[in-house]
């Protein structure tokens, strides 16, 4: 199962480290998900529906489910998220260099497992925290095929009526699945595969 869209991970001076997933082209249609990290560890899955937090909640690991609205806004660089006791509003920045880097490979070679594969090692390097493959949920194999980086540039927003407080790095890393976000605030173009068998 391929999902198509974007990735935005950020830190935040409360502790609280979000990533919003948003999808432009699955299998359950286009939508928004959050998963958040409280700075005790706890792991909260926001999900529009049942059937996309039972899919979600199958390949990744959480504490605790929230079933509500996801919605998601844009005004040209500026997002708005809004969820289940979180509202979120931050903004894309400037290109990354890995960015560039990613641009310059064809996007079905850069989203191909096979090459996501063979790339793992280096991901790690150019992109503390993250990894391109792994092994996920129930059997599962997860691939992460991105390309295009923009950094984050600034965020505001509550979270079960807290202050977010301002920007900072994803650490701790996040632990809903086999690698993070990277540590650098960071939006990022990708194409996920999730191979729900076994198989190689």
């Amino acid at each position: 199962m391929r999902f198509a869209g974007e990735i935005a991970g950020m830190g935040s001076s409360s502790g609280v480290r979000v990533v919003v997933g948003m999808w432009r082209d699955t299998a359950f249609g286009s939508f928004a998900d959050v998963m958040v990290q409280q700075p005790d560890g706890h792991r909260v899955l926001l999900a529009p529906n049942e059937e996309v937090a039972e899919f979600i909640a199958a390949t990744y690991s959480f504490d605790e489910i929230r079933i509500g609205p996801v919605e998601l806004s844009r005004f040209g660089r500026t997002r708005r998220v809004s969820g289940p006791g979180l509202v979120l509003e931050f903004v894309s920045g400037r290109r990354r260099i890995v960015g560039w880097l990613l641009r310059a490979v064809p996007r079905r070679l850069a989203t191909s497992p096979r090459w996501l594969r063979i790339i793992n090692p280096v991901a790690g390097v150019l992109m503390p925290g993250v990894r391109t493959y792994g092994s996920a949920g129930r059997g599962r194999r997860e691939y992460y095929g991105a390309w295009d980086v923009h950094a984050v540039a600034g965020l505001r927003g509550t979270w079960q009526g807290e202050e977010l407080g301002q920007l900072q790095p994803v650490y701790p890393p996040v632990t809903f699945g086999f690698g993070s976000t990277p540590s650098a605030p960071a939006v990022t173009s990708i194409v996920t595969t999730v191979r729900v068998s076994t198989a190689p």
